[in-house]
């Protein structure tokens, strides 16, 4: 017999646990945790799902969508329609996840862009090039971190379902996965100068010691934003041949500012669970005190990318558009609900809205560049010419 259903965490579990002990399911499950993100599994067509086991699913947020409708493609949904034995390896990797490699990525493509020739739009190859070693290279992080924690992820509900905490991966399969993507990312480097493999190469041991930091330091943010933020100086390097560092070193600082913010509101939908399980984090060491700390990150990046500005050159688009970052993390910060998960995940997830802006806001202004040039040449021609009449 053929039951479709479309559960959502809003029902009670004593409404489910009136179900009949098994139902035949013809759906796709999607598991929206505390914090709103989603874990997803291939669909169950014709599986046997028991009463009580939908009711244990639900108390960590299931949501069940029925009759196999389409919701879109998503970075989910790409990954539930790979082949069933490689889902837990993408999962792994957080593909279905991708807003961290966003976060990651991002830093790479301001720097790029900065360095792009006046009125230049910046280099689409190497764009492109940043794109695959971030994908990779926080597939790796991850998988690291999983490797790393794998006691700890059993011991938190938002956690315990990654594969090598459920057991769906073993720490040695974890290990050849995690060379794999080490040796695609070399790569990538590879195809850059010598300078920027030297530079890149040195973010490794950021890479891997950060997963430990949470162990002996409430402060594992600001080495999370001394990793990703990497790029920063990379993609400067990759295009210049070198880093400047009057424009590098400024916009890597906004970068760690930037991703003490975001990932000190990601950190409070784990608050209780770090307590218990004795891992720290800066939102333990904030606490109530977190949107001061957050407001005093916020004046350090935006004054950062302000001075990474005026070393670089940058024109009215760039600062107009800085004033929009601000307005956004004002808003990020004033509004923020640290006591509630899912909200801390609608703030944090919007921050790839944030470091897109910059972005466009570094090419705009790099654009102008141009403009201001033709208008500079038009009044030294102007100038000559009243010169030469008089």
């Amino acid at each position: 017999m053929l039951h479709p259903l479309k559960l959502t965490s809003q029902f009670a579990p004593e409404a489910l646990r009136r179900l009949p002990t098994s139902i035949h399911c013809f759906c796709s499950i999607r598991m929206r945790l505390n914090s709103g993100r989603h874990y997803s599994r291939t669909q169950w067509r014709g599986e046997r799902l028991h009463g009580h086991d939908v009711c244990t699913l639900l108390t960590r947020g299931l949501k069940i969508q029925n009759n196999g409708r389409s919701f879109g493609v998503s970075a989910a949904t790409i990954v539930n329609a790979a082949p069933t034995r490689l889902q837990p390896y993408l999962r792994l990797m957080r593909l279905d996840k991708p807003i961290g490699t966003w976060l990651l990525y991002l830093p790479c493509t301001w720097s790029i862009a900065l360095a792009a020739d006046p009125g230049c739009h910046p280099d689409v190859g190497m764009l492109t090039l940043f794109g695959t070693g971030a994908l990779l290279m926080r597939g790796a992080g991850c998988t690291i971190n999983d490797m790393w924690d794998k006691e700890f992820d059993k011991k938190v509900s938002r956690t315990a379902i990654r594969p090598i905490a459920a057991g769906e991966v073993s720490r040695m399969q974890a290990l050849v996965f995690l060379g794999g993507q080490l040796s695609l990312a070399l790569g990538v480097l590879l195809c850059l100068n010598v300078y920027s493999i030297a530079l890149g190469a040195t973010s490794l041991s950021l890479v891997i010691t950060y997963p430990l930091m949470k162990r002996i330091t409430y402060w594992p943010q600001l080495m999370l934003g001394l990793t990703f933020n990497w790029g920063a100086m990379l993609g400067w390097a990759a295009v210049r041949g070198s880093c400047d560092w009057s424009i590098c070193l400024p916009l890597y600082i906004s970068g760690v500012m930037w991703t003490l913010i975001y990932d000190t509101i990601y950190a409070h939908q784990d608050r209780d669970d770090d307590i218990k399980i004795g891992v720290k984090s800066t939102a333990l060491r904030f606490q109530e005190q977190t949107k001061t700390w957050l407001g005093g990150f916020s004046v350090a990046m935006m004054s950062g990318l302000v001075v990474a500005g005026i070393n670089a050159d940058q024109t009215l688009p760039y600062y107009a558009v800085l004033s929009t970052v601000a307005l956004h993390l004002v808003h990020q910060i004033y509004t923020v609900d640290i006591d509630k998960p899912e909200d801390c995940w609608k703030k944090f997830v919007s921050n790839r809205t944030l470091g897109m802006l910059i972005f466009l806001g570094i090419v705009a202004g790099n654009l102008w560049k141009d403009k201001e040039e033709v208008l500079l040449q038009k009044e030294e021609l102007k100038t000559l010419k009243n010169t030469i009449e008089a």
